[in-house]
Order: structure tokens, then C-alpha cells, then sequence
């Protein structure tokens, strides 16, 4: 129960937050056997799916080793193993390989394993790096010397960053609070009682997170204080690992900037200009804003979205039209170019690029047909060079599969981009469809590829997302214009979507399934109560549906840093914002469609109460029959399972679910 300026918010399943309560753990797994005894019919297409999935994956592989220092490091799977091993060869890919972590051995008892930090000491004696094995990315963070092959004594628990000094004997590491915000930094010596470390700083602003790490040049050790719209960074010589952090330039409302070194300059993209963000160089010897020298102008339709300097060359990673581009700026001739992709949707993201002094960028690139790509661009050359694209078996050909970029058009007439891949053959009007979206955070939906999506193409289902507002496919403004008190933009974006696909012929009413997690959990319940009509069935994975009291307590991960996107419910035009759109305060009796919610029990990032309750709600108002499933993971995390197997197995399940609503039963 909750009370603002005299309201009060009823919450008649409030017990279900009990996490020790005994019942509660009943309830959850009484929804466990519904949702599998309702699925049981589905078996055998879940086998089906798990069997085609695991049949198109590679399951002895090998990533593409990069170099950092003299070394070269790669991880590698093995088949029948959940999790990769970490591996490295000493001086030339002809040496002997060192393992250098095998999480199959650290995680042998463990039911949940994953890895954050994965730092080596500048001689590479040493790695810092960081596991969770609960899922509630409660990290540890230890030392292992790889000359020994031993584990170092000290730990330290909730760590979410970590980088070493030029000594390779001191760490600095930012630890998390109650709530899971990263709030301080410290600096350990490699041998001591990490209950002896400097506390070097401590953000009393509980808007704010902090972050720590080593710039490619190895000359810097940085740590940034940021939210979601303001960021300031401060700079220490890494070879002078006990001096003191110095300011760059103090933060200011809705003042973002993030840095990068190169020789005696800091190059920082910045959006005191405009929201896009420009890029300027600062002398490392008084970095302070007056000194900034402008290298790239602001541009209203072009956002830079990062920076990577390179001993010779400045790398801008941009979006432009709703896709990432790459600029290449040569330093010495202040010439940039452009990387140019062949296909009209597709993602790039930055590959492992440890080396300062080189003339390669190395990245990664895939679209709805391509398979992941590694690549290394000659920045000099201009030439592209394919390392390795991940091997899809069973007989896969891009050429049987079409994607396409189209547009709706929302209530205020803003184009909304839709993102759509589909089997050539198969795609002949009125077909399935399942759309995609999430529109939170200014983060843009990659149209990434997905191995297993071919099990729903090859049965003519297509796959689509909506890049609405709330993201940050066509800059910062697309992300304003969908948050706080514009936030019901998003709603509205994605029925727009929805509407042209049906519209167009891509699909129809009843053979419409769409999906979302997290911020897109909480799209997927607001546009099933402003729109329960529009679709078939609906999939809700951790889905972010009670907002209104998550908000309310800042008590929680997460809640007071993201006042700045959702709106401080305190106040009371906020509060009475978020109360219109929330979909557990906006249930009604009426009908739905089939719904499955999934969420796992030991998420940190959408407690498992909310589902919980918004499923509990919903059972008891809906008015319909059709299925309203919960599977909760009751040993997963925010992402589920953690090993690739099991999450394969979660797939099928959630597959099984939508094909079998359209009417596809094999």
C-alpha cells in the first residue's frame, strides 16, 4: 500500500515480495507445473526446436585470437560444456596454450556462472577478474596468478569494475552499495587485505554510478561519475598508481561526455553542443572545458555514439538514419572516411581492440542473414579483411532469407522505423509475424543474427522489430521524445508498427505474436492493455510491469537512477504520468490474448515479484480462456540460464509457445 497527496495504491498481492515466505516459493512453483502441464502437448516440438538449434551451432569452436602486449588471447568451447574457456598463447599463435580460466571447472558445482571482469596485469602474471554465481550479479572479484595457475587469497565481493595500475601490483575496482549501485572506487595492492584498500572516492549521489578502466594507450587509468544524462571523468597516470585522480571537467545538468588518449591530447565526444554529441581534443596538461578544441562539429542528424583513439587514427562510432555507421579520421592528414555495409538493416559493434599502435580496427558485423563477422579494417589501406563468420550447420543459406527496412507512421506523424527479415518463398501475405520491441534507455534494438530464429522463418514465421522512441536508433532526441513524460510515445510507436505490418499484408490480427524483456516487458503489458486486440499472444520476458511501485521504492536496484527515464513518482504529475501507462495498475476485466511471462527468481535488474503479481492480477480480472502461462527460472538471472545449452532449451519452450498459437504444431 502506498500513499501520495492522498491517493492510495492498492496492492492486494504485496505478500508475494516474501522471498524467504515459504508460500511464495510454493506459488511460483505451482505456476511452474501449470505453465509445463499446459506445454506438455508441446514436447516433442520442443524437442524438435532444441535439436534443430543445437544442430545449426558449432559446438567446438574457437574465437578469433587478439593480441594485447606479446600474447595472444582467445576463448574456446568444447561440445557437451556450458561455458566457454578462457585461454591465451605467450608470444606467437605457435606457442603452447594456457588456460587461463575454464568456467566449466569453476562453475562444476554451481548452477549459475558468469563471468564480468577479465583484466591481465601489463606483464601478464596476473588476471582480475570477476564471477556470479547466484544471478543476482552479486560479482566477486579475485586474482589469479597464471604463472602458478593458482588463485591469490584475497576477495572482494560486489565488484562491478575493475583495471590494473602500469605496476601490475595495484588494482583499482568500484564496488556496489545496498541498492547495487556502483558507488566506490578503491585502490588494493596485490597481496594485501583488501580490508586495508583506499577508499579513493565515493559517490554520495545516488543518481550517479561509478566506473573505472585503462585507456588503450595504457597510459591512463580513468573513473567516470555518471547517470543517465550527466557524466564526469577524472584521469590518473597509470604508472603513478598511488597519486591522485584529477578532473577533467566537473558535471553539469544534461552534460554528457566520455574520453579517450592519444599522445598529449584526451579526445572527448560531447554533447554540450547538442544532444548528438561533437568531438573535441583537450590538452592532457589542463583538460578543462576552456581548452577544448573542436575535431567534428555537432550534427543534428548524425548522434556519435563513441570514440576509440588509435595511435594514428580516431574512430567515431555513429548512427545515422536509424543505422551505425564508422568514421575514420586519420591524424596526421585530418582526412575521415566512412566503412561502407552492403546490406539495409544490419549491427557493427567494437571487437577486441586492446592495441594502441596499429593501423587495424577490429569489429564485428551481422544483420538478420548474416551471420556474426569478424573483421579487420586496414585504416590506411581502407580494405577489409574477414577473420571468421560464425558457421551456421545444417544447411543454412542467407540467400533463402529477405530483410527489408520499413516505415510506419505514428498518432503525430514521426516515421517509425520496422526492421523485417522472412523467408523469400514463404512470405506471401497474411503470414505469422512476430514483432519485436523496446524503446528505453536511448538503446537502439540491434538487428543482430540469431541462429535459432531460422526455426521460426523455415516455418514461414517472420521476425520484425519496431525501433520506437524511447531508443536511440536516430539519436538522442529519439530517446526524449519517449521518456518521462513522453513516454506513451513508445506505446503508440509500437501499435503504429503493428498496425502497417497488418496494414501491408506482412501479417494479420490472429497471427500476430509480440515480444519484449525488461523495458520491453513493460512495452509488451502496456500495449496489451491500450490493444489486447491486435494480437494473437503475447510474450513478456522479465518484464519491467510495475513500475509504479518499483519506482516508489528507493529502496530497490536501480529505482533513484532511473528517475531521470521513467520520472520521479513522488511528484505528483509523475506519479499520475506512470499511473496511466503502468500495466499492473491498468489491468482490466476484459479479454486478452494468450500470454506467457517469464522471469527468474534471483533477477536483480526486474524483481521476480512484479510478473508475479501483474500474473496474479491478471488471473483474477481477464475475462477470456485463453492461456495466461508463468514459467519462473528458478536459477537463472536477468537472462536467463547461463549456460548454452540450457538457454537453448528456454528458447524452444518459448518458441513451442508461439508457433503453437499461430497454428503451427510442428
Amino acid at each position: 500500500m502506498s500513499r501520495l497527496n492522498e491517493e492510495r495504491l492498492e496492492d492486494e498481492h504485496f505478500w508475494l515480495r516474501e522471498k524467504e515466505n515459504p508460500a511464495v516459493r510454493a506459488h511460483l512453483e505451482a505456476e511452474n507445473a501449470y505453465a509445463d502441464s499446459v506445454m506438455k502437448p508441446t514436447e516433442p516440438l520442443q524437442e524438435a526446436l532444441y535439436k534443430e538449434m543445437l544442430g545449426r551451432i558449432q559446438q567446438t569452436d574457437l574465437s578469433v585470437p587478439y593480441r594485447k602486449g606479446k600474447d595472444f588471447y582467445y576463448s574456446r568451447t568444447e561440445e557437451g560444456k556450458q561455458y566457454p574457456i578462457h585461454c591465451r598463447r605467450r608470444g606467437s599463435l605457435d606457442a603452447p596454450e594456457e588456460v587461463t580460466l575454464d568456467l566449466n571447472e569453476l562453475g562444476r558445482n554451481e548452477t549459475f556462472v558468469e563471468l564480468n571482469e577479465y583484466e591481465v596485469s601489463d606483464d601478464g602474471s596476473l588476471l582480475a577478474f570477476s564471477l556470479d554465481v547466484t544471478g543476482f550479479r552479486d560479482y566477486t572479484l579475485r586474482i589469479k596468478d597464471l604463472t602458478t595457475d593458482e588463485l591469490l587469497p584475497e576477495s572482494v565481493a560486489k565488484v562491478a569494475a575493475a583495471a590494473w595500475a602500469a605496476d601490475g601490483k595495484t588494482l583499482f575496482y568500484v564496488t556496489e552499495d545496498h541498492a547495487k549501485r556502483p558507488y566506490r572506487l578503491s585502490r588494493h595492492a596485490v597481496g594485501s587485505d583488501p580490508a586495508e584498500d583506499s577508499l579513493l572516492h565515493e559517490e554520495k549521489d545516488e543518481t550517479f554510478r561509478v566506473s573505472v578502466w585503462r585507456s588503450r594507450s595504457r597510459a591512463y587509468v580513468f573513473a567516470a561519475s555518471e547517470s543517465h544524462t550527466a557524466s564526469e571523468v577524472r584521469y590518473l597516470p597509470a604508472r603513478e598508481p598511488s597519486g591522485d585522480f584529477r578532473l577533467i571537467a566537473p558535471r553539469a545538468k544534461d552534460r554528457e561526455y566520455e574520453v579517450d588518449h592519444l599522445g598529449d591530447l584526451f579526445y572527448i565526444s560531447t554533447n554540450d553542443k547538442g544532444r548528438n554529441f561533437r568531438v573535441v581534443a583537450a590538452p592532457v596538461y589542463d583538460p578543462c572545458p576552456e581548452n577544448w578544441r573542436e575535431v567534428v562539429p555537432h550534427r543534428t542528424d548524425v548522434m556519435v555514439t563513441g570514440i576509440d583513439a588509435f595511435a594514428d587514427h580516431l574512430v567515431l562510432w555513429e548512427r545515422e538514419d536509424g543505422l551505425p555507421r564508422l568514421a575514420i579520421i586519420d591524424l596526421s592528414t585530418k582526412a575521415s572516411h566512412r566503412i561502407d555495409f552492403p546490406e539495409p538493416v544490419y549491427s557493427v559493434f567494437a571487437a577486441d581492440n586492446p592495441e594502441f599502435e596499429t593501423k587495424l580496427l577490429r569489429f564485428r558485423y551481422q544483420s538478420f542473414t548474416t551471420p556474426e563477422s569478424v573483421f579487420d579494417y586496414d585504416m590506411e589501406a581502407r580494405s577489409l579483411k574477414l577473420l571468421k563468420r560464425t558457421q551456421v550447420l545444417g544447411g543454412y543459406d542467407p540467400a533463402n532469407y529477405c530483410s527489408e527496412r520499413l516505415h510506419a507512421v505514428a498518432p503525430d506523424g514521426t516515421p517509425i522505423p520496422i526492421s523485417i527479415v522472412f523467408r523469400k518463398e514463404l512470405n506471401e501475405g497474411d503470414r505469422p509475424l512476430v514483432l519485436m520491441g523496446y524503446g528505453s534507455y536511448g538503446t537502439s534494438s540491434p538487428v543482430s543474427f540469431d541462429s535459432n530464429r531460422a526455426s521460426l522463418l523455415d516455418r514461414g514465421v517472420s521476425y520484425a522489430i519496431a525501433h520506437v522512441r524511447g531508443g536511440g536508433e536516430m539519436g538522442k532526441e529519439w530517446h526524449d521524445t519517449g521518456r518521462l513524460m513522453s513516454k506513451r510515445n513508445t506505446f503508440t510507436d509500437f501499435i503504429a508498427a503493428a498496425e502497417h505490418l497488418i496494414a501491408r499484408k506482412y501479417t494479420s490480427k490472429d497471427r500476430l505474436v509480440i515480444e519484449g524483456g525488461s523495458a520491453g516487458g513493460l512495452l509488451m503489458g502496456a500495449v496489451t492493455n491500450m490493444r489486447p486486440d491486435l494480437l494473437a499472444a503475447v510474450v513478456l520476458r522479465v518484464p519491467f510491469v510495475d513500475i509504479l511501485n518499483t519506482m516508489l521504492d528507493t529502496s530497490l536496484p536501480l529505482t533513484v537512477g532511473e528517475f531521470e527515464e521513467w520520472g520521479d513518482p513522488r511528484v505528483q504529475e509523475h506519479f499520475d504520468y506512470i499511473k496511466s501507462y503502468s500495466p499492473y495498475d491498468n489491468i482490466a476485466a476484459k479479454h486478452y490474448p494468450a500470454m506467457l511471462v517469464k522471469t527468474s527468481f534471483h533477477d536483480s535488474q526486474v524483481m521476480y515479484w512484479e510478473p508475479a503479481k501483474y500474473v496474479a492480477r491478471l488471473r483474477a480480472m481477464k475475462t477470456d480462456e485463453n492461456p495466461l502461462l508463468f514459467k519462473v527460472n528458478m536459477a537463472g538471472g536477468h537472462s536467463g540460464y547461463s549456460g548454452r545449452y540450457d538457454k537453448l532449451r528456454e528458447t524452444a519452450f518459448d518458441y513451442a509457445f508461439m508457433l503453437t498459437r499461430l497454428g503451427i504444431e510442428k
